[in-house]
């Protein structure tokens, strides 16, 4: 697919974290972005958004009318904060008219908002759910763990069968903890107790590089993405100061690390993404607070 400064772009869930920046990141490298969001205002998104509801087929469908593509973030963002059905039902809703709306209205592509949790987060030494090995990357898929990560696993295999009938790729992109440069400040009180942070792996993502993987999502080659890859997008580092198979054989004896690790790499695997789209993250905590 290649991209063109007037291409068309829908960006659902436009005021929340990763939105904002994508929204921003299109439209500084020429694309008209049509932002929508379920609530939003002029002072969570530049310019507005048009404010639809796409748990409803019909608004889902007419947002997506005449646009070339979408990226689609809209869903509640994390477990814990609705109860279990709310977060599943409201989550499956979104993503089946969206993708349905998609392929009815012969958008080129769809990149949406999978998660890292469907790799089977919360990772604890408590509760007997370590991963199996790391880094972990996509072959540890599926293991939802709530009933959050079981709507981005089910939404997967709806968007992988609606991908075969219409043959438009759906890119899915399993963002690790999103992170703004402000959050950074509080990344000090991380490094007392490395169990705080064990359940992702000590991962996250900059929203800068959130951007950067659904813009290359976009514009990868059809014949990389072709076959609906589903993909982990991190940071390539951690938000810890310590040497990331210390801390990993320190919190996870007895989980074997797969290969040599860089000092401080993360332990989300994100070759596929660097394969496929091309991402290399170019943000770090380390860029904005002292590591020391």
């Amino acid at each position: 697919m290649v991209a063109t400064a007037k291409q068309r772009v829908c960006v659902t869930g436009a005021s929340g974290k990763a939105g904002r920046s994508v929204v921003r990141d299109l439209r500084e490298h020429g694309y008209d972005v049509l932002a929508t969001d379920i609530a939003s205002s002029k002072t969570e998104v530049e310019d507005g958004a048009l404010r639809a509801d796409l748990t409803d087929y019909g608004q889902a469908l007419q947002v997506l009318k005449d646009v070339d593509a979408v990226i689609h973030l809209a869903n509640i963002p994390a477990p814990g904060i609705y109860t279990s059905a709310v977060t599943f039902n409201t989550n499956m809703a979104m993503n089946f008219n969206v993708f349905h709306a998609a392929a009815r209205c012969g958008v080129s592509r769809v990149v949406w908002a999978s998660s890292e949790t469907t790799l089977g987060l919360p990772f604890t030494t408590t509760n007997g759910l370590p991963p199996r090995y790391a880094p972990v990357d996509e072959d540890h898929y599926p293991v939802p763990t709530t009933t959050y990560a079981l709507s981005k696993v089910a939404s997967e295999t709806i968007a992988g069968e609606i991908a075969k009938w219409s043959r438009i790729p759906f890119v899915a992109l399993r963002f690790s903890n999103i992170m703004d440069p402000d959050d950074y400040a509080a990344f000090p009180t991380m490094r007392a107790d490395p169990h705080e942070r064990e359940w992702n792996l000590w991962g996250y993502v900059d929203g800068r590089d959130v951007a950067l993987s659904c813009r290359l999502s976009l514009t990868a080659p059809s014949e990389a993405v072709a076959e609906s890859p589903s993909m982990i997008i991190a940071a390539a580092d951690t938000v810890m100061n310590r040497p990331s198979a210390t801390l990993f054989r320190e919190v996870f004896p007895g989980v074997p690390l797969t290969r040599d690790m860089g000092e401080f790499e993360t332990l989300l695997a994100i070759e596929r993404a660097r394969e496929l789209i091309g991402y290399e993250p170019r943000h770090s905590w380390r860029d904005h607070i002292s590591a020391s």
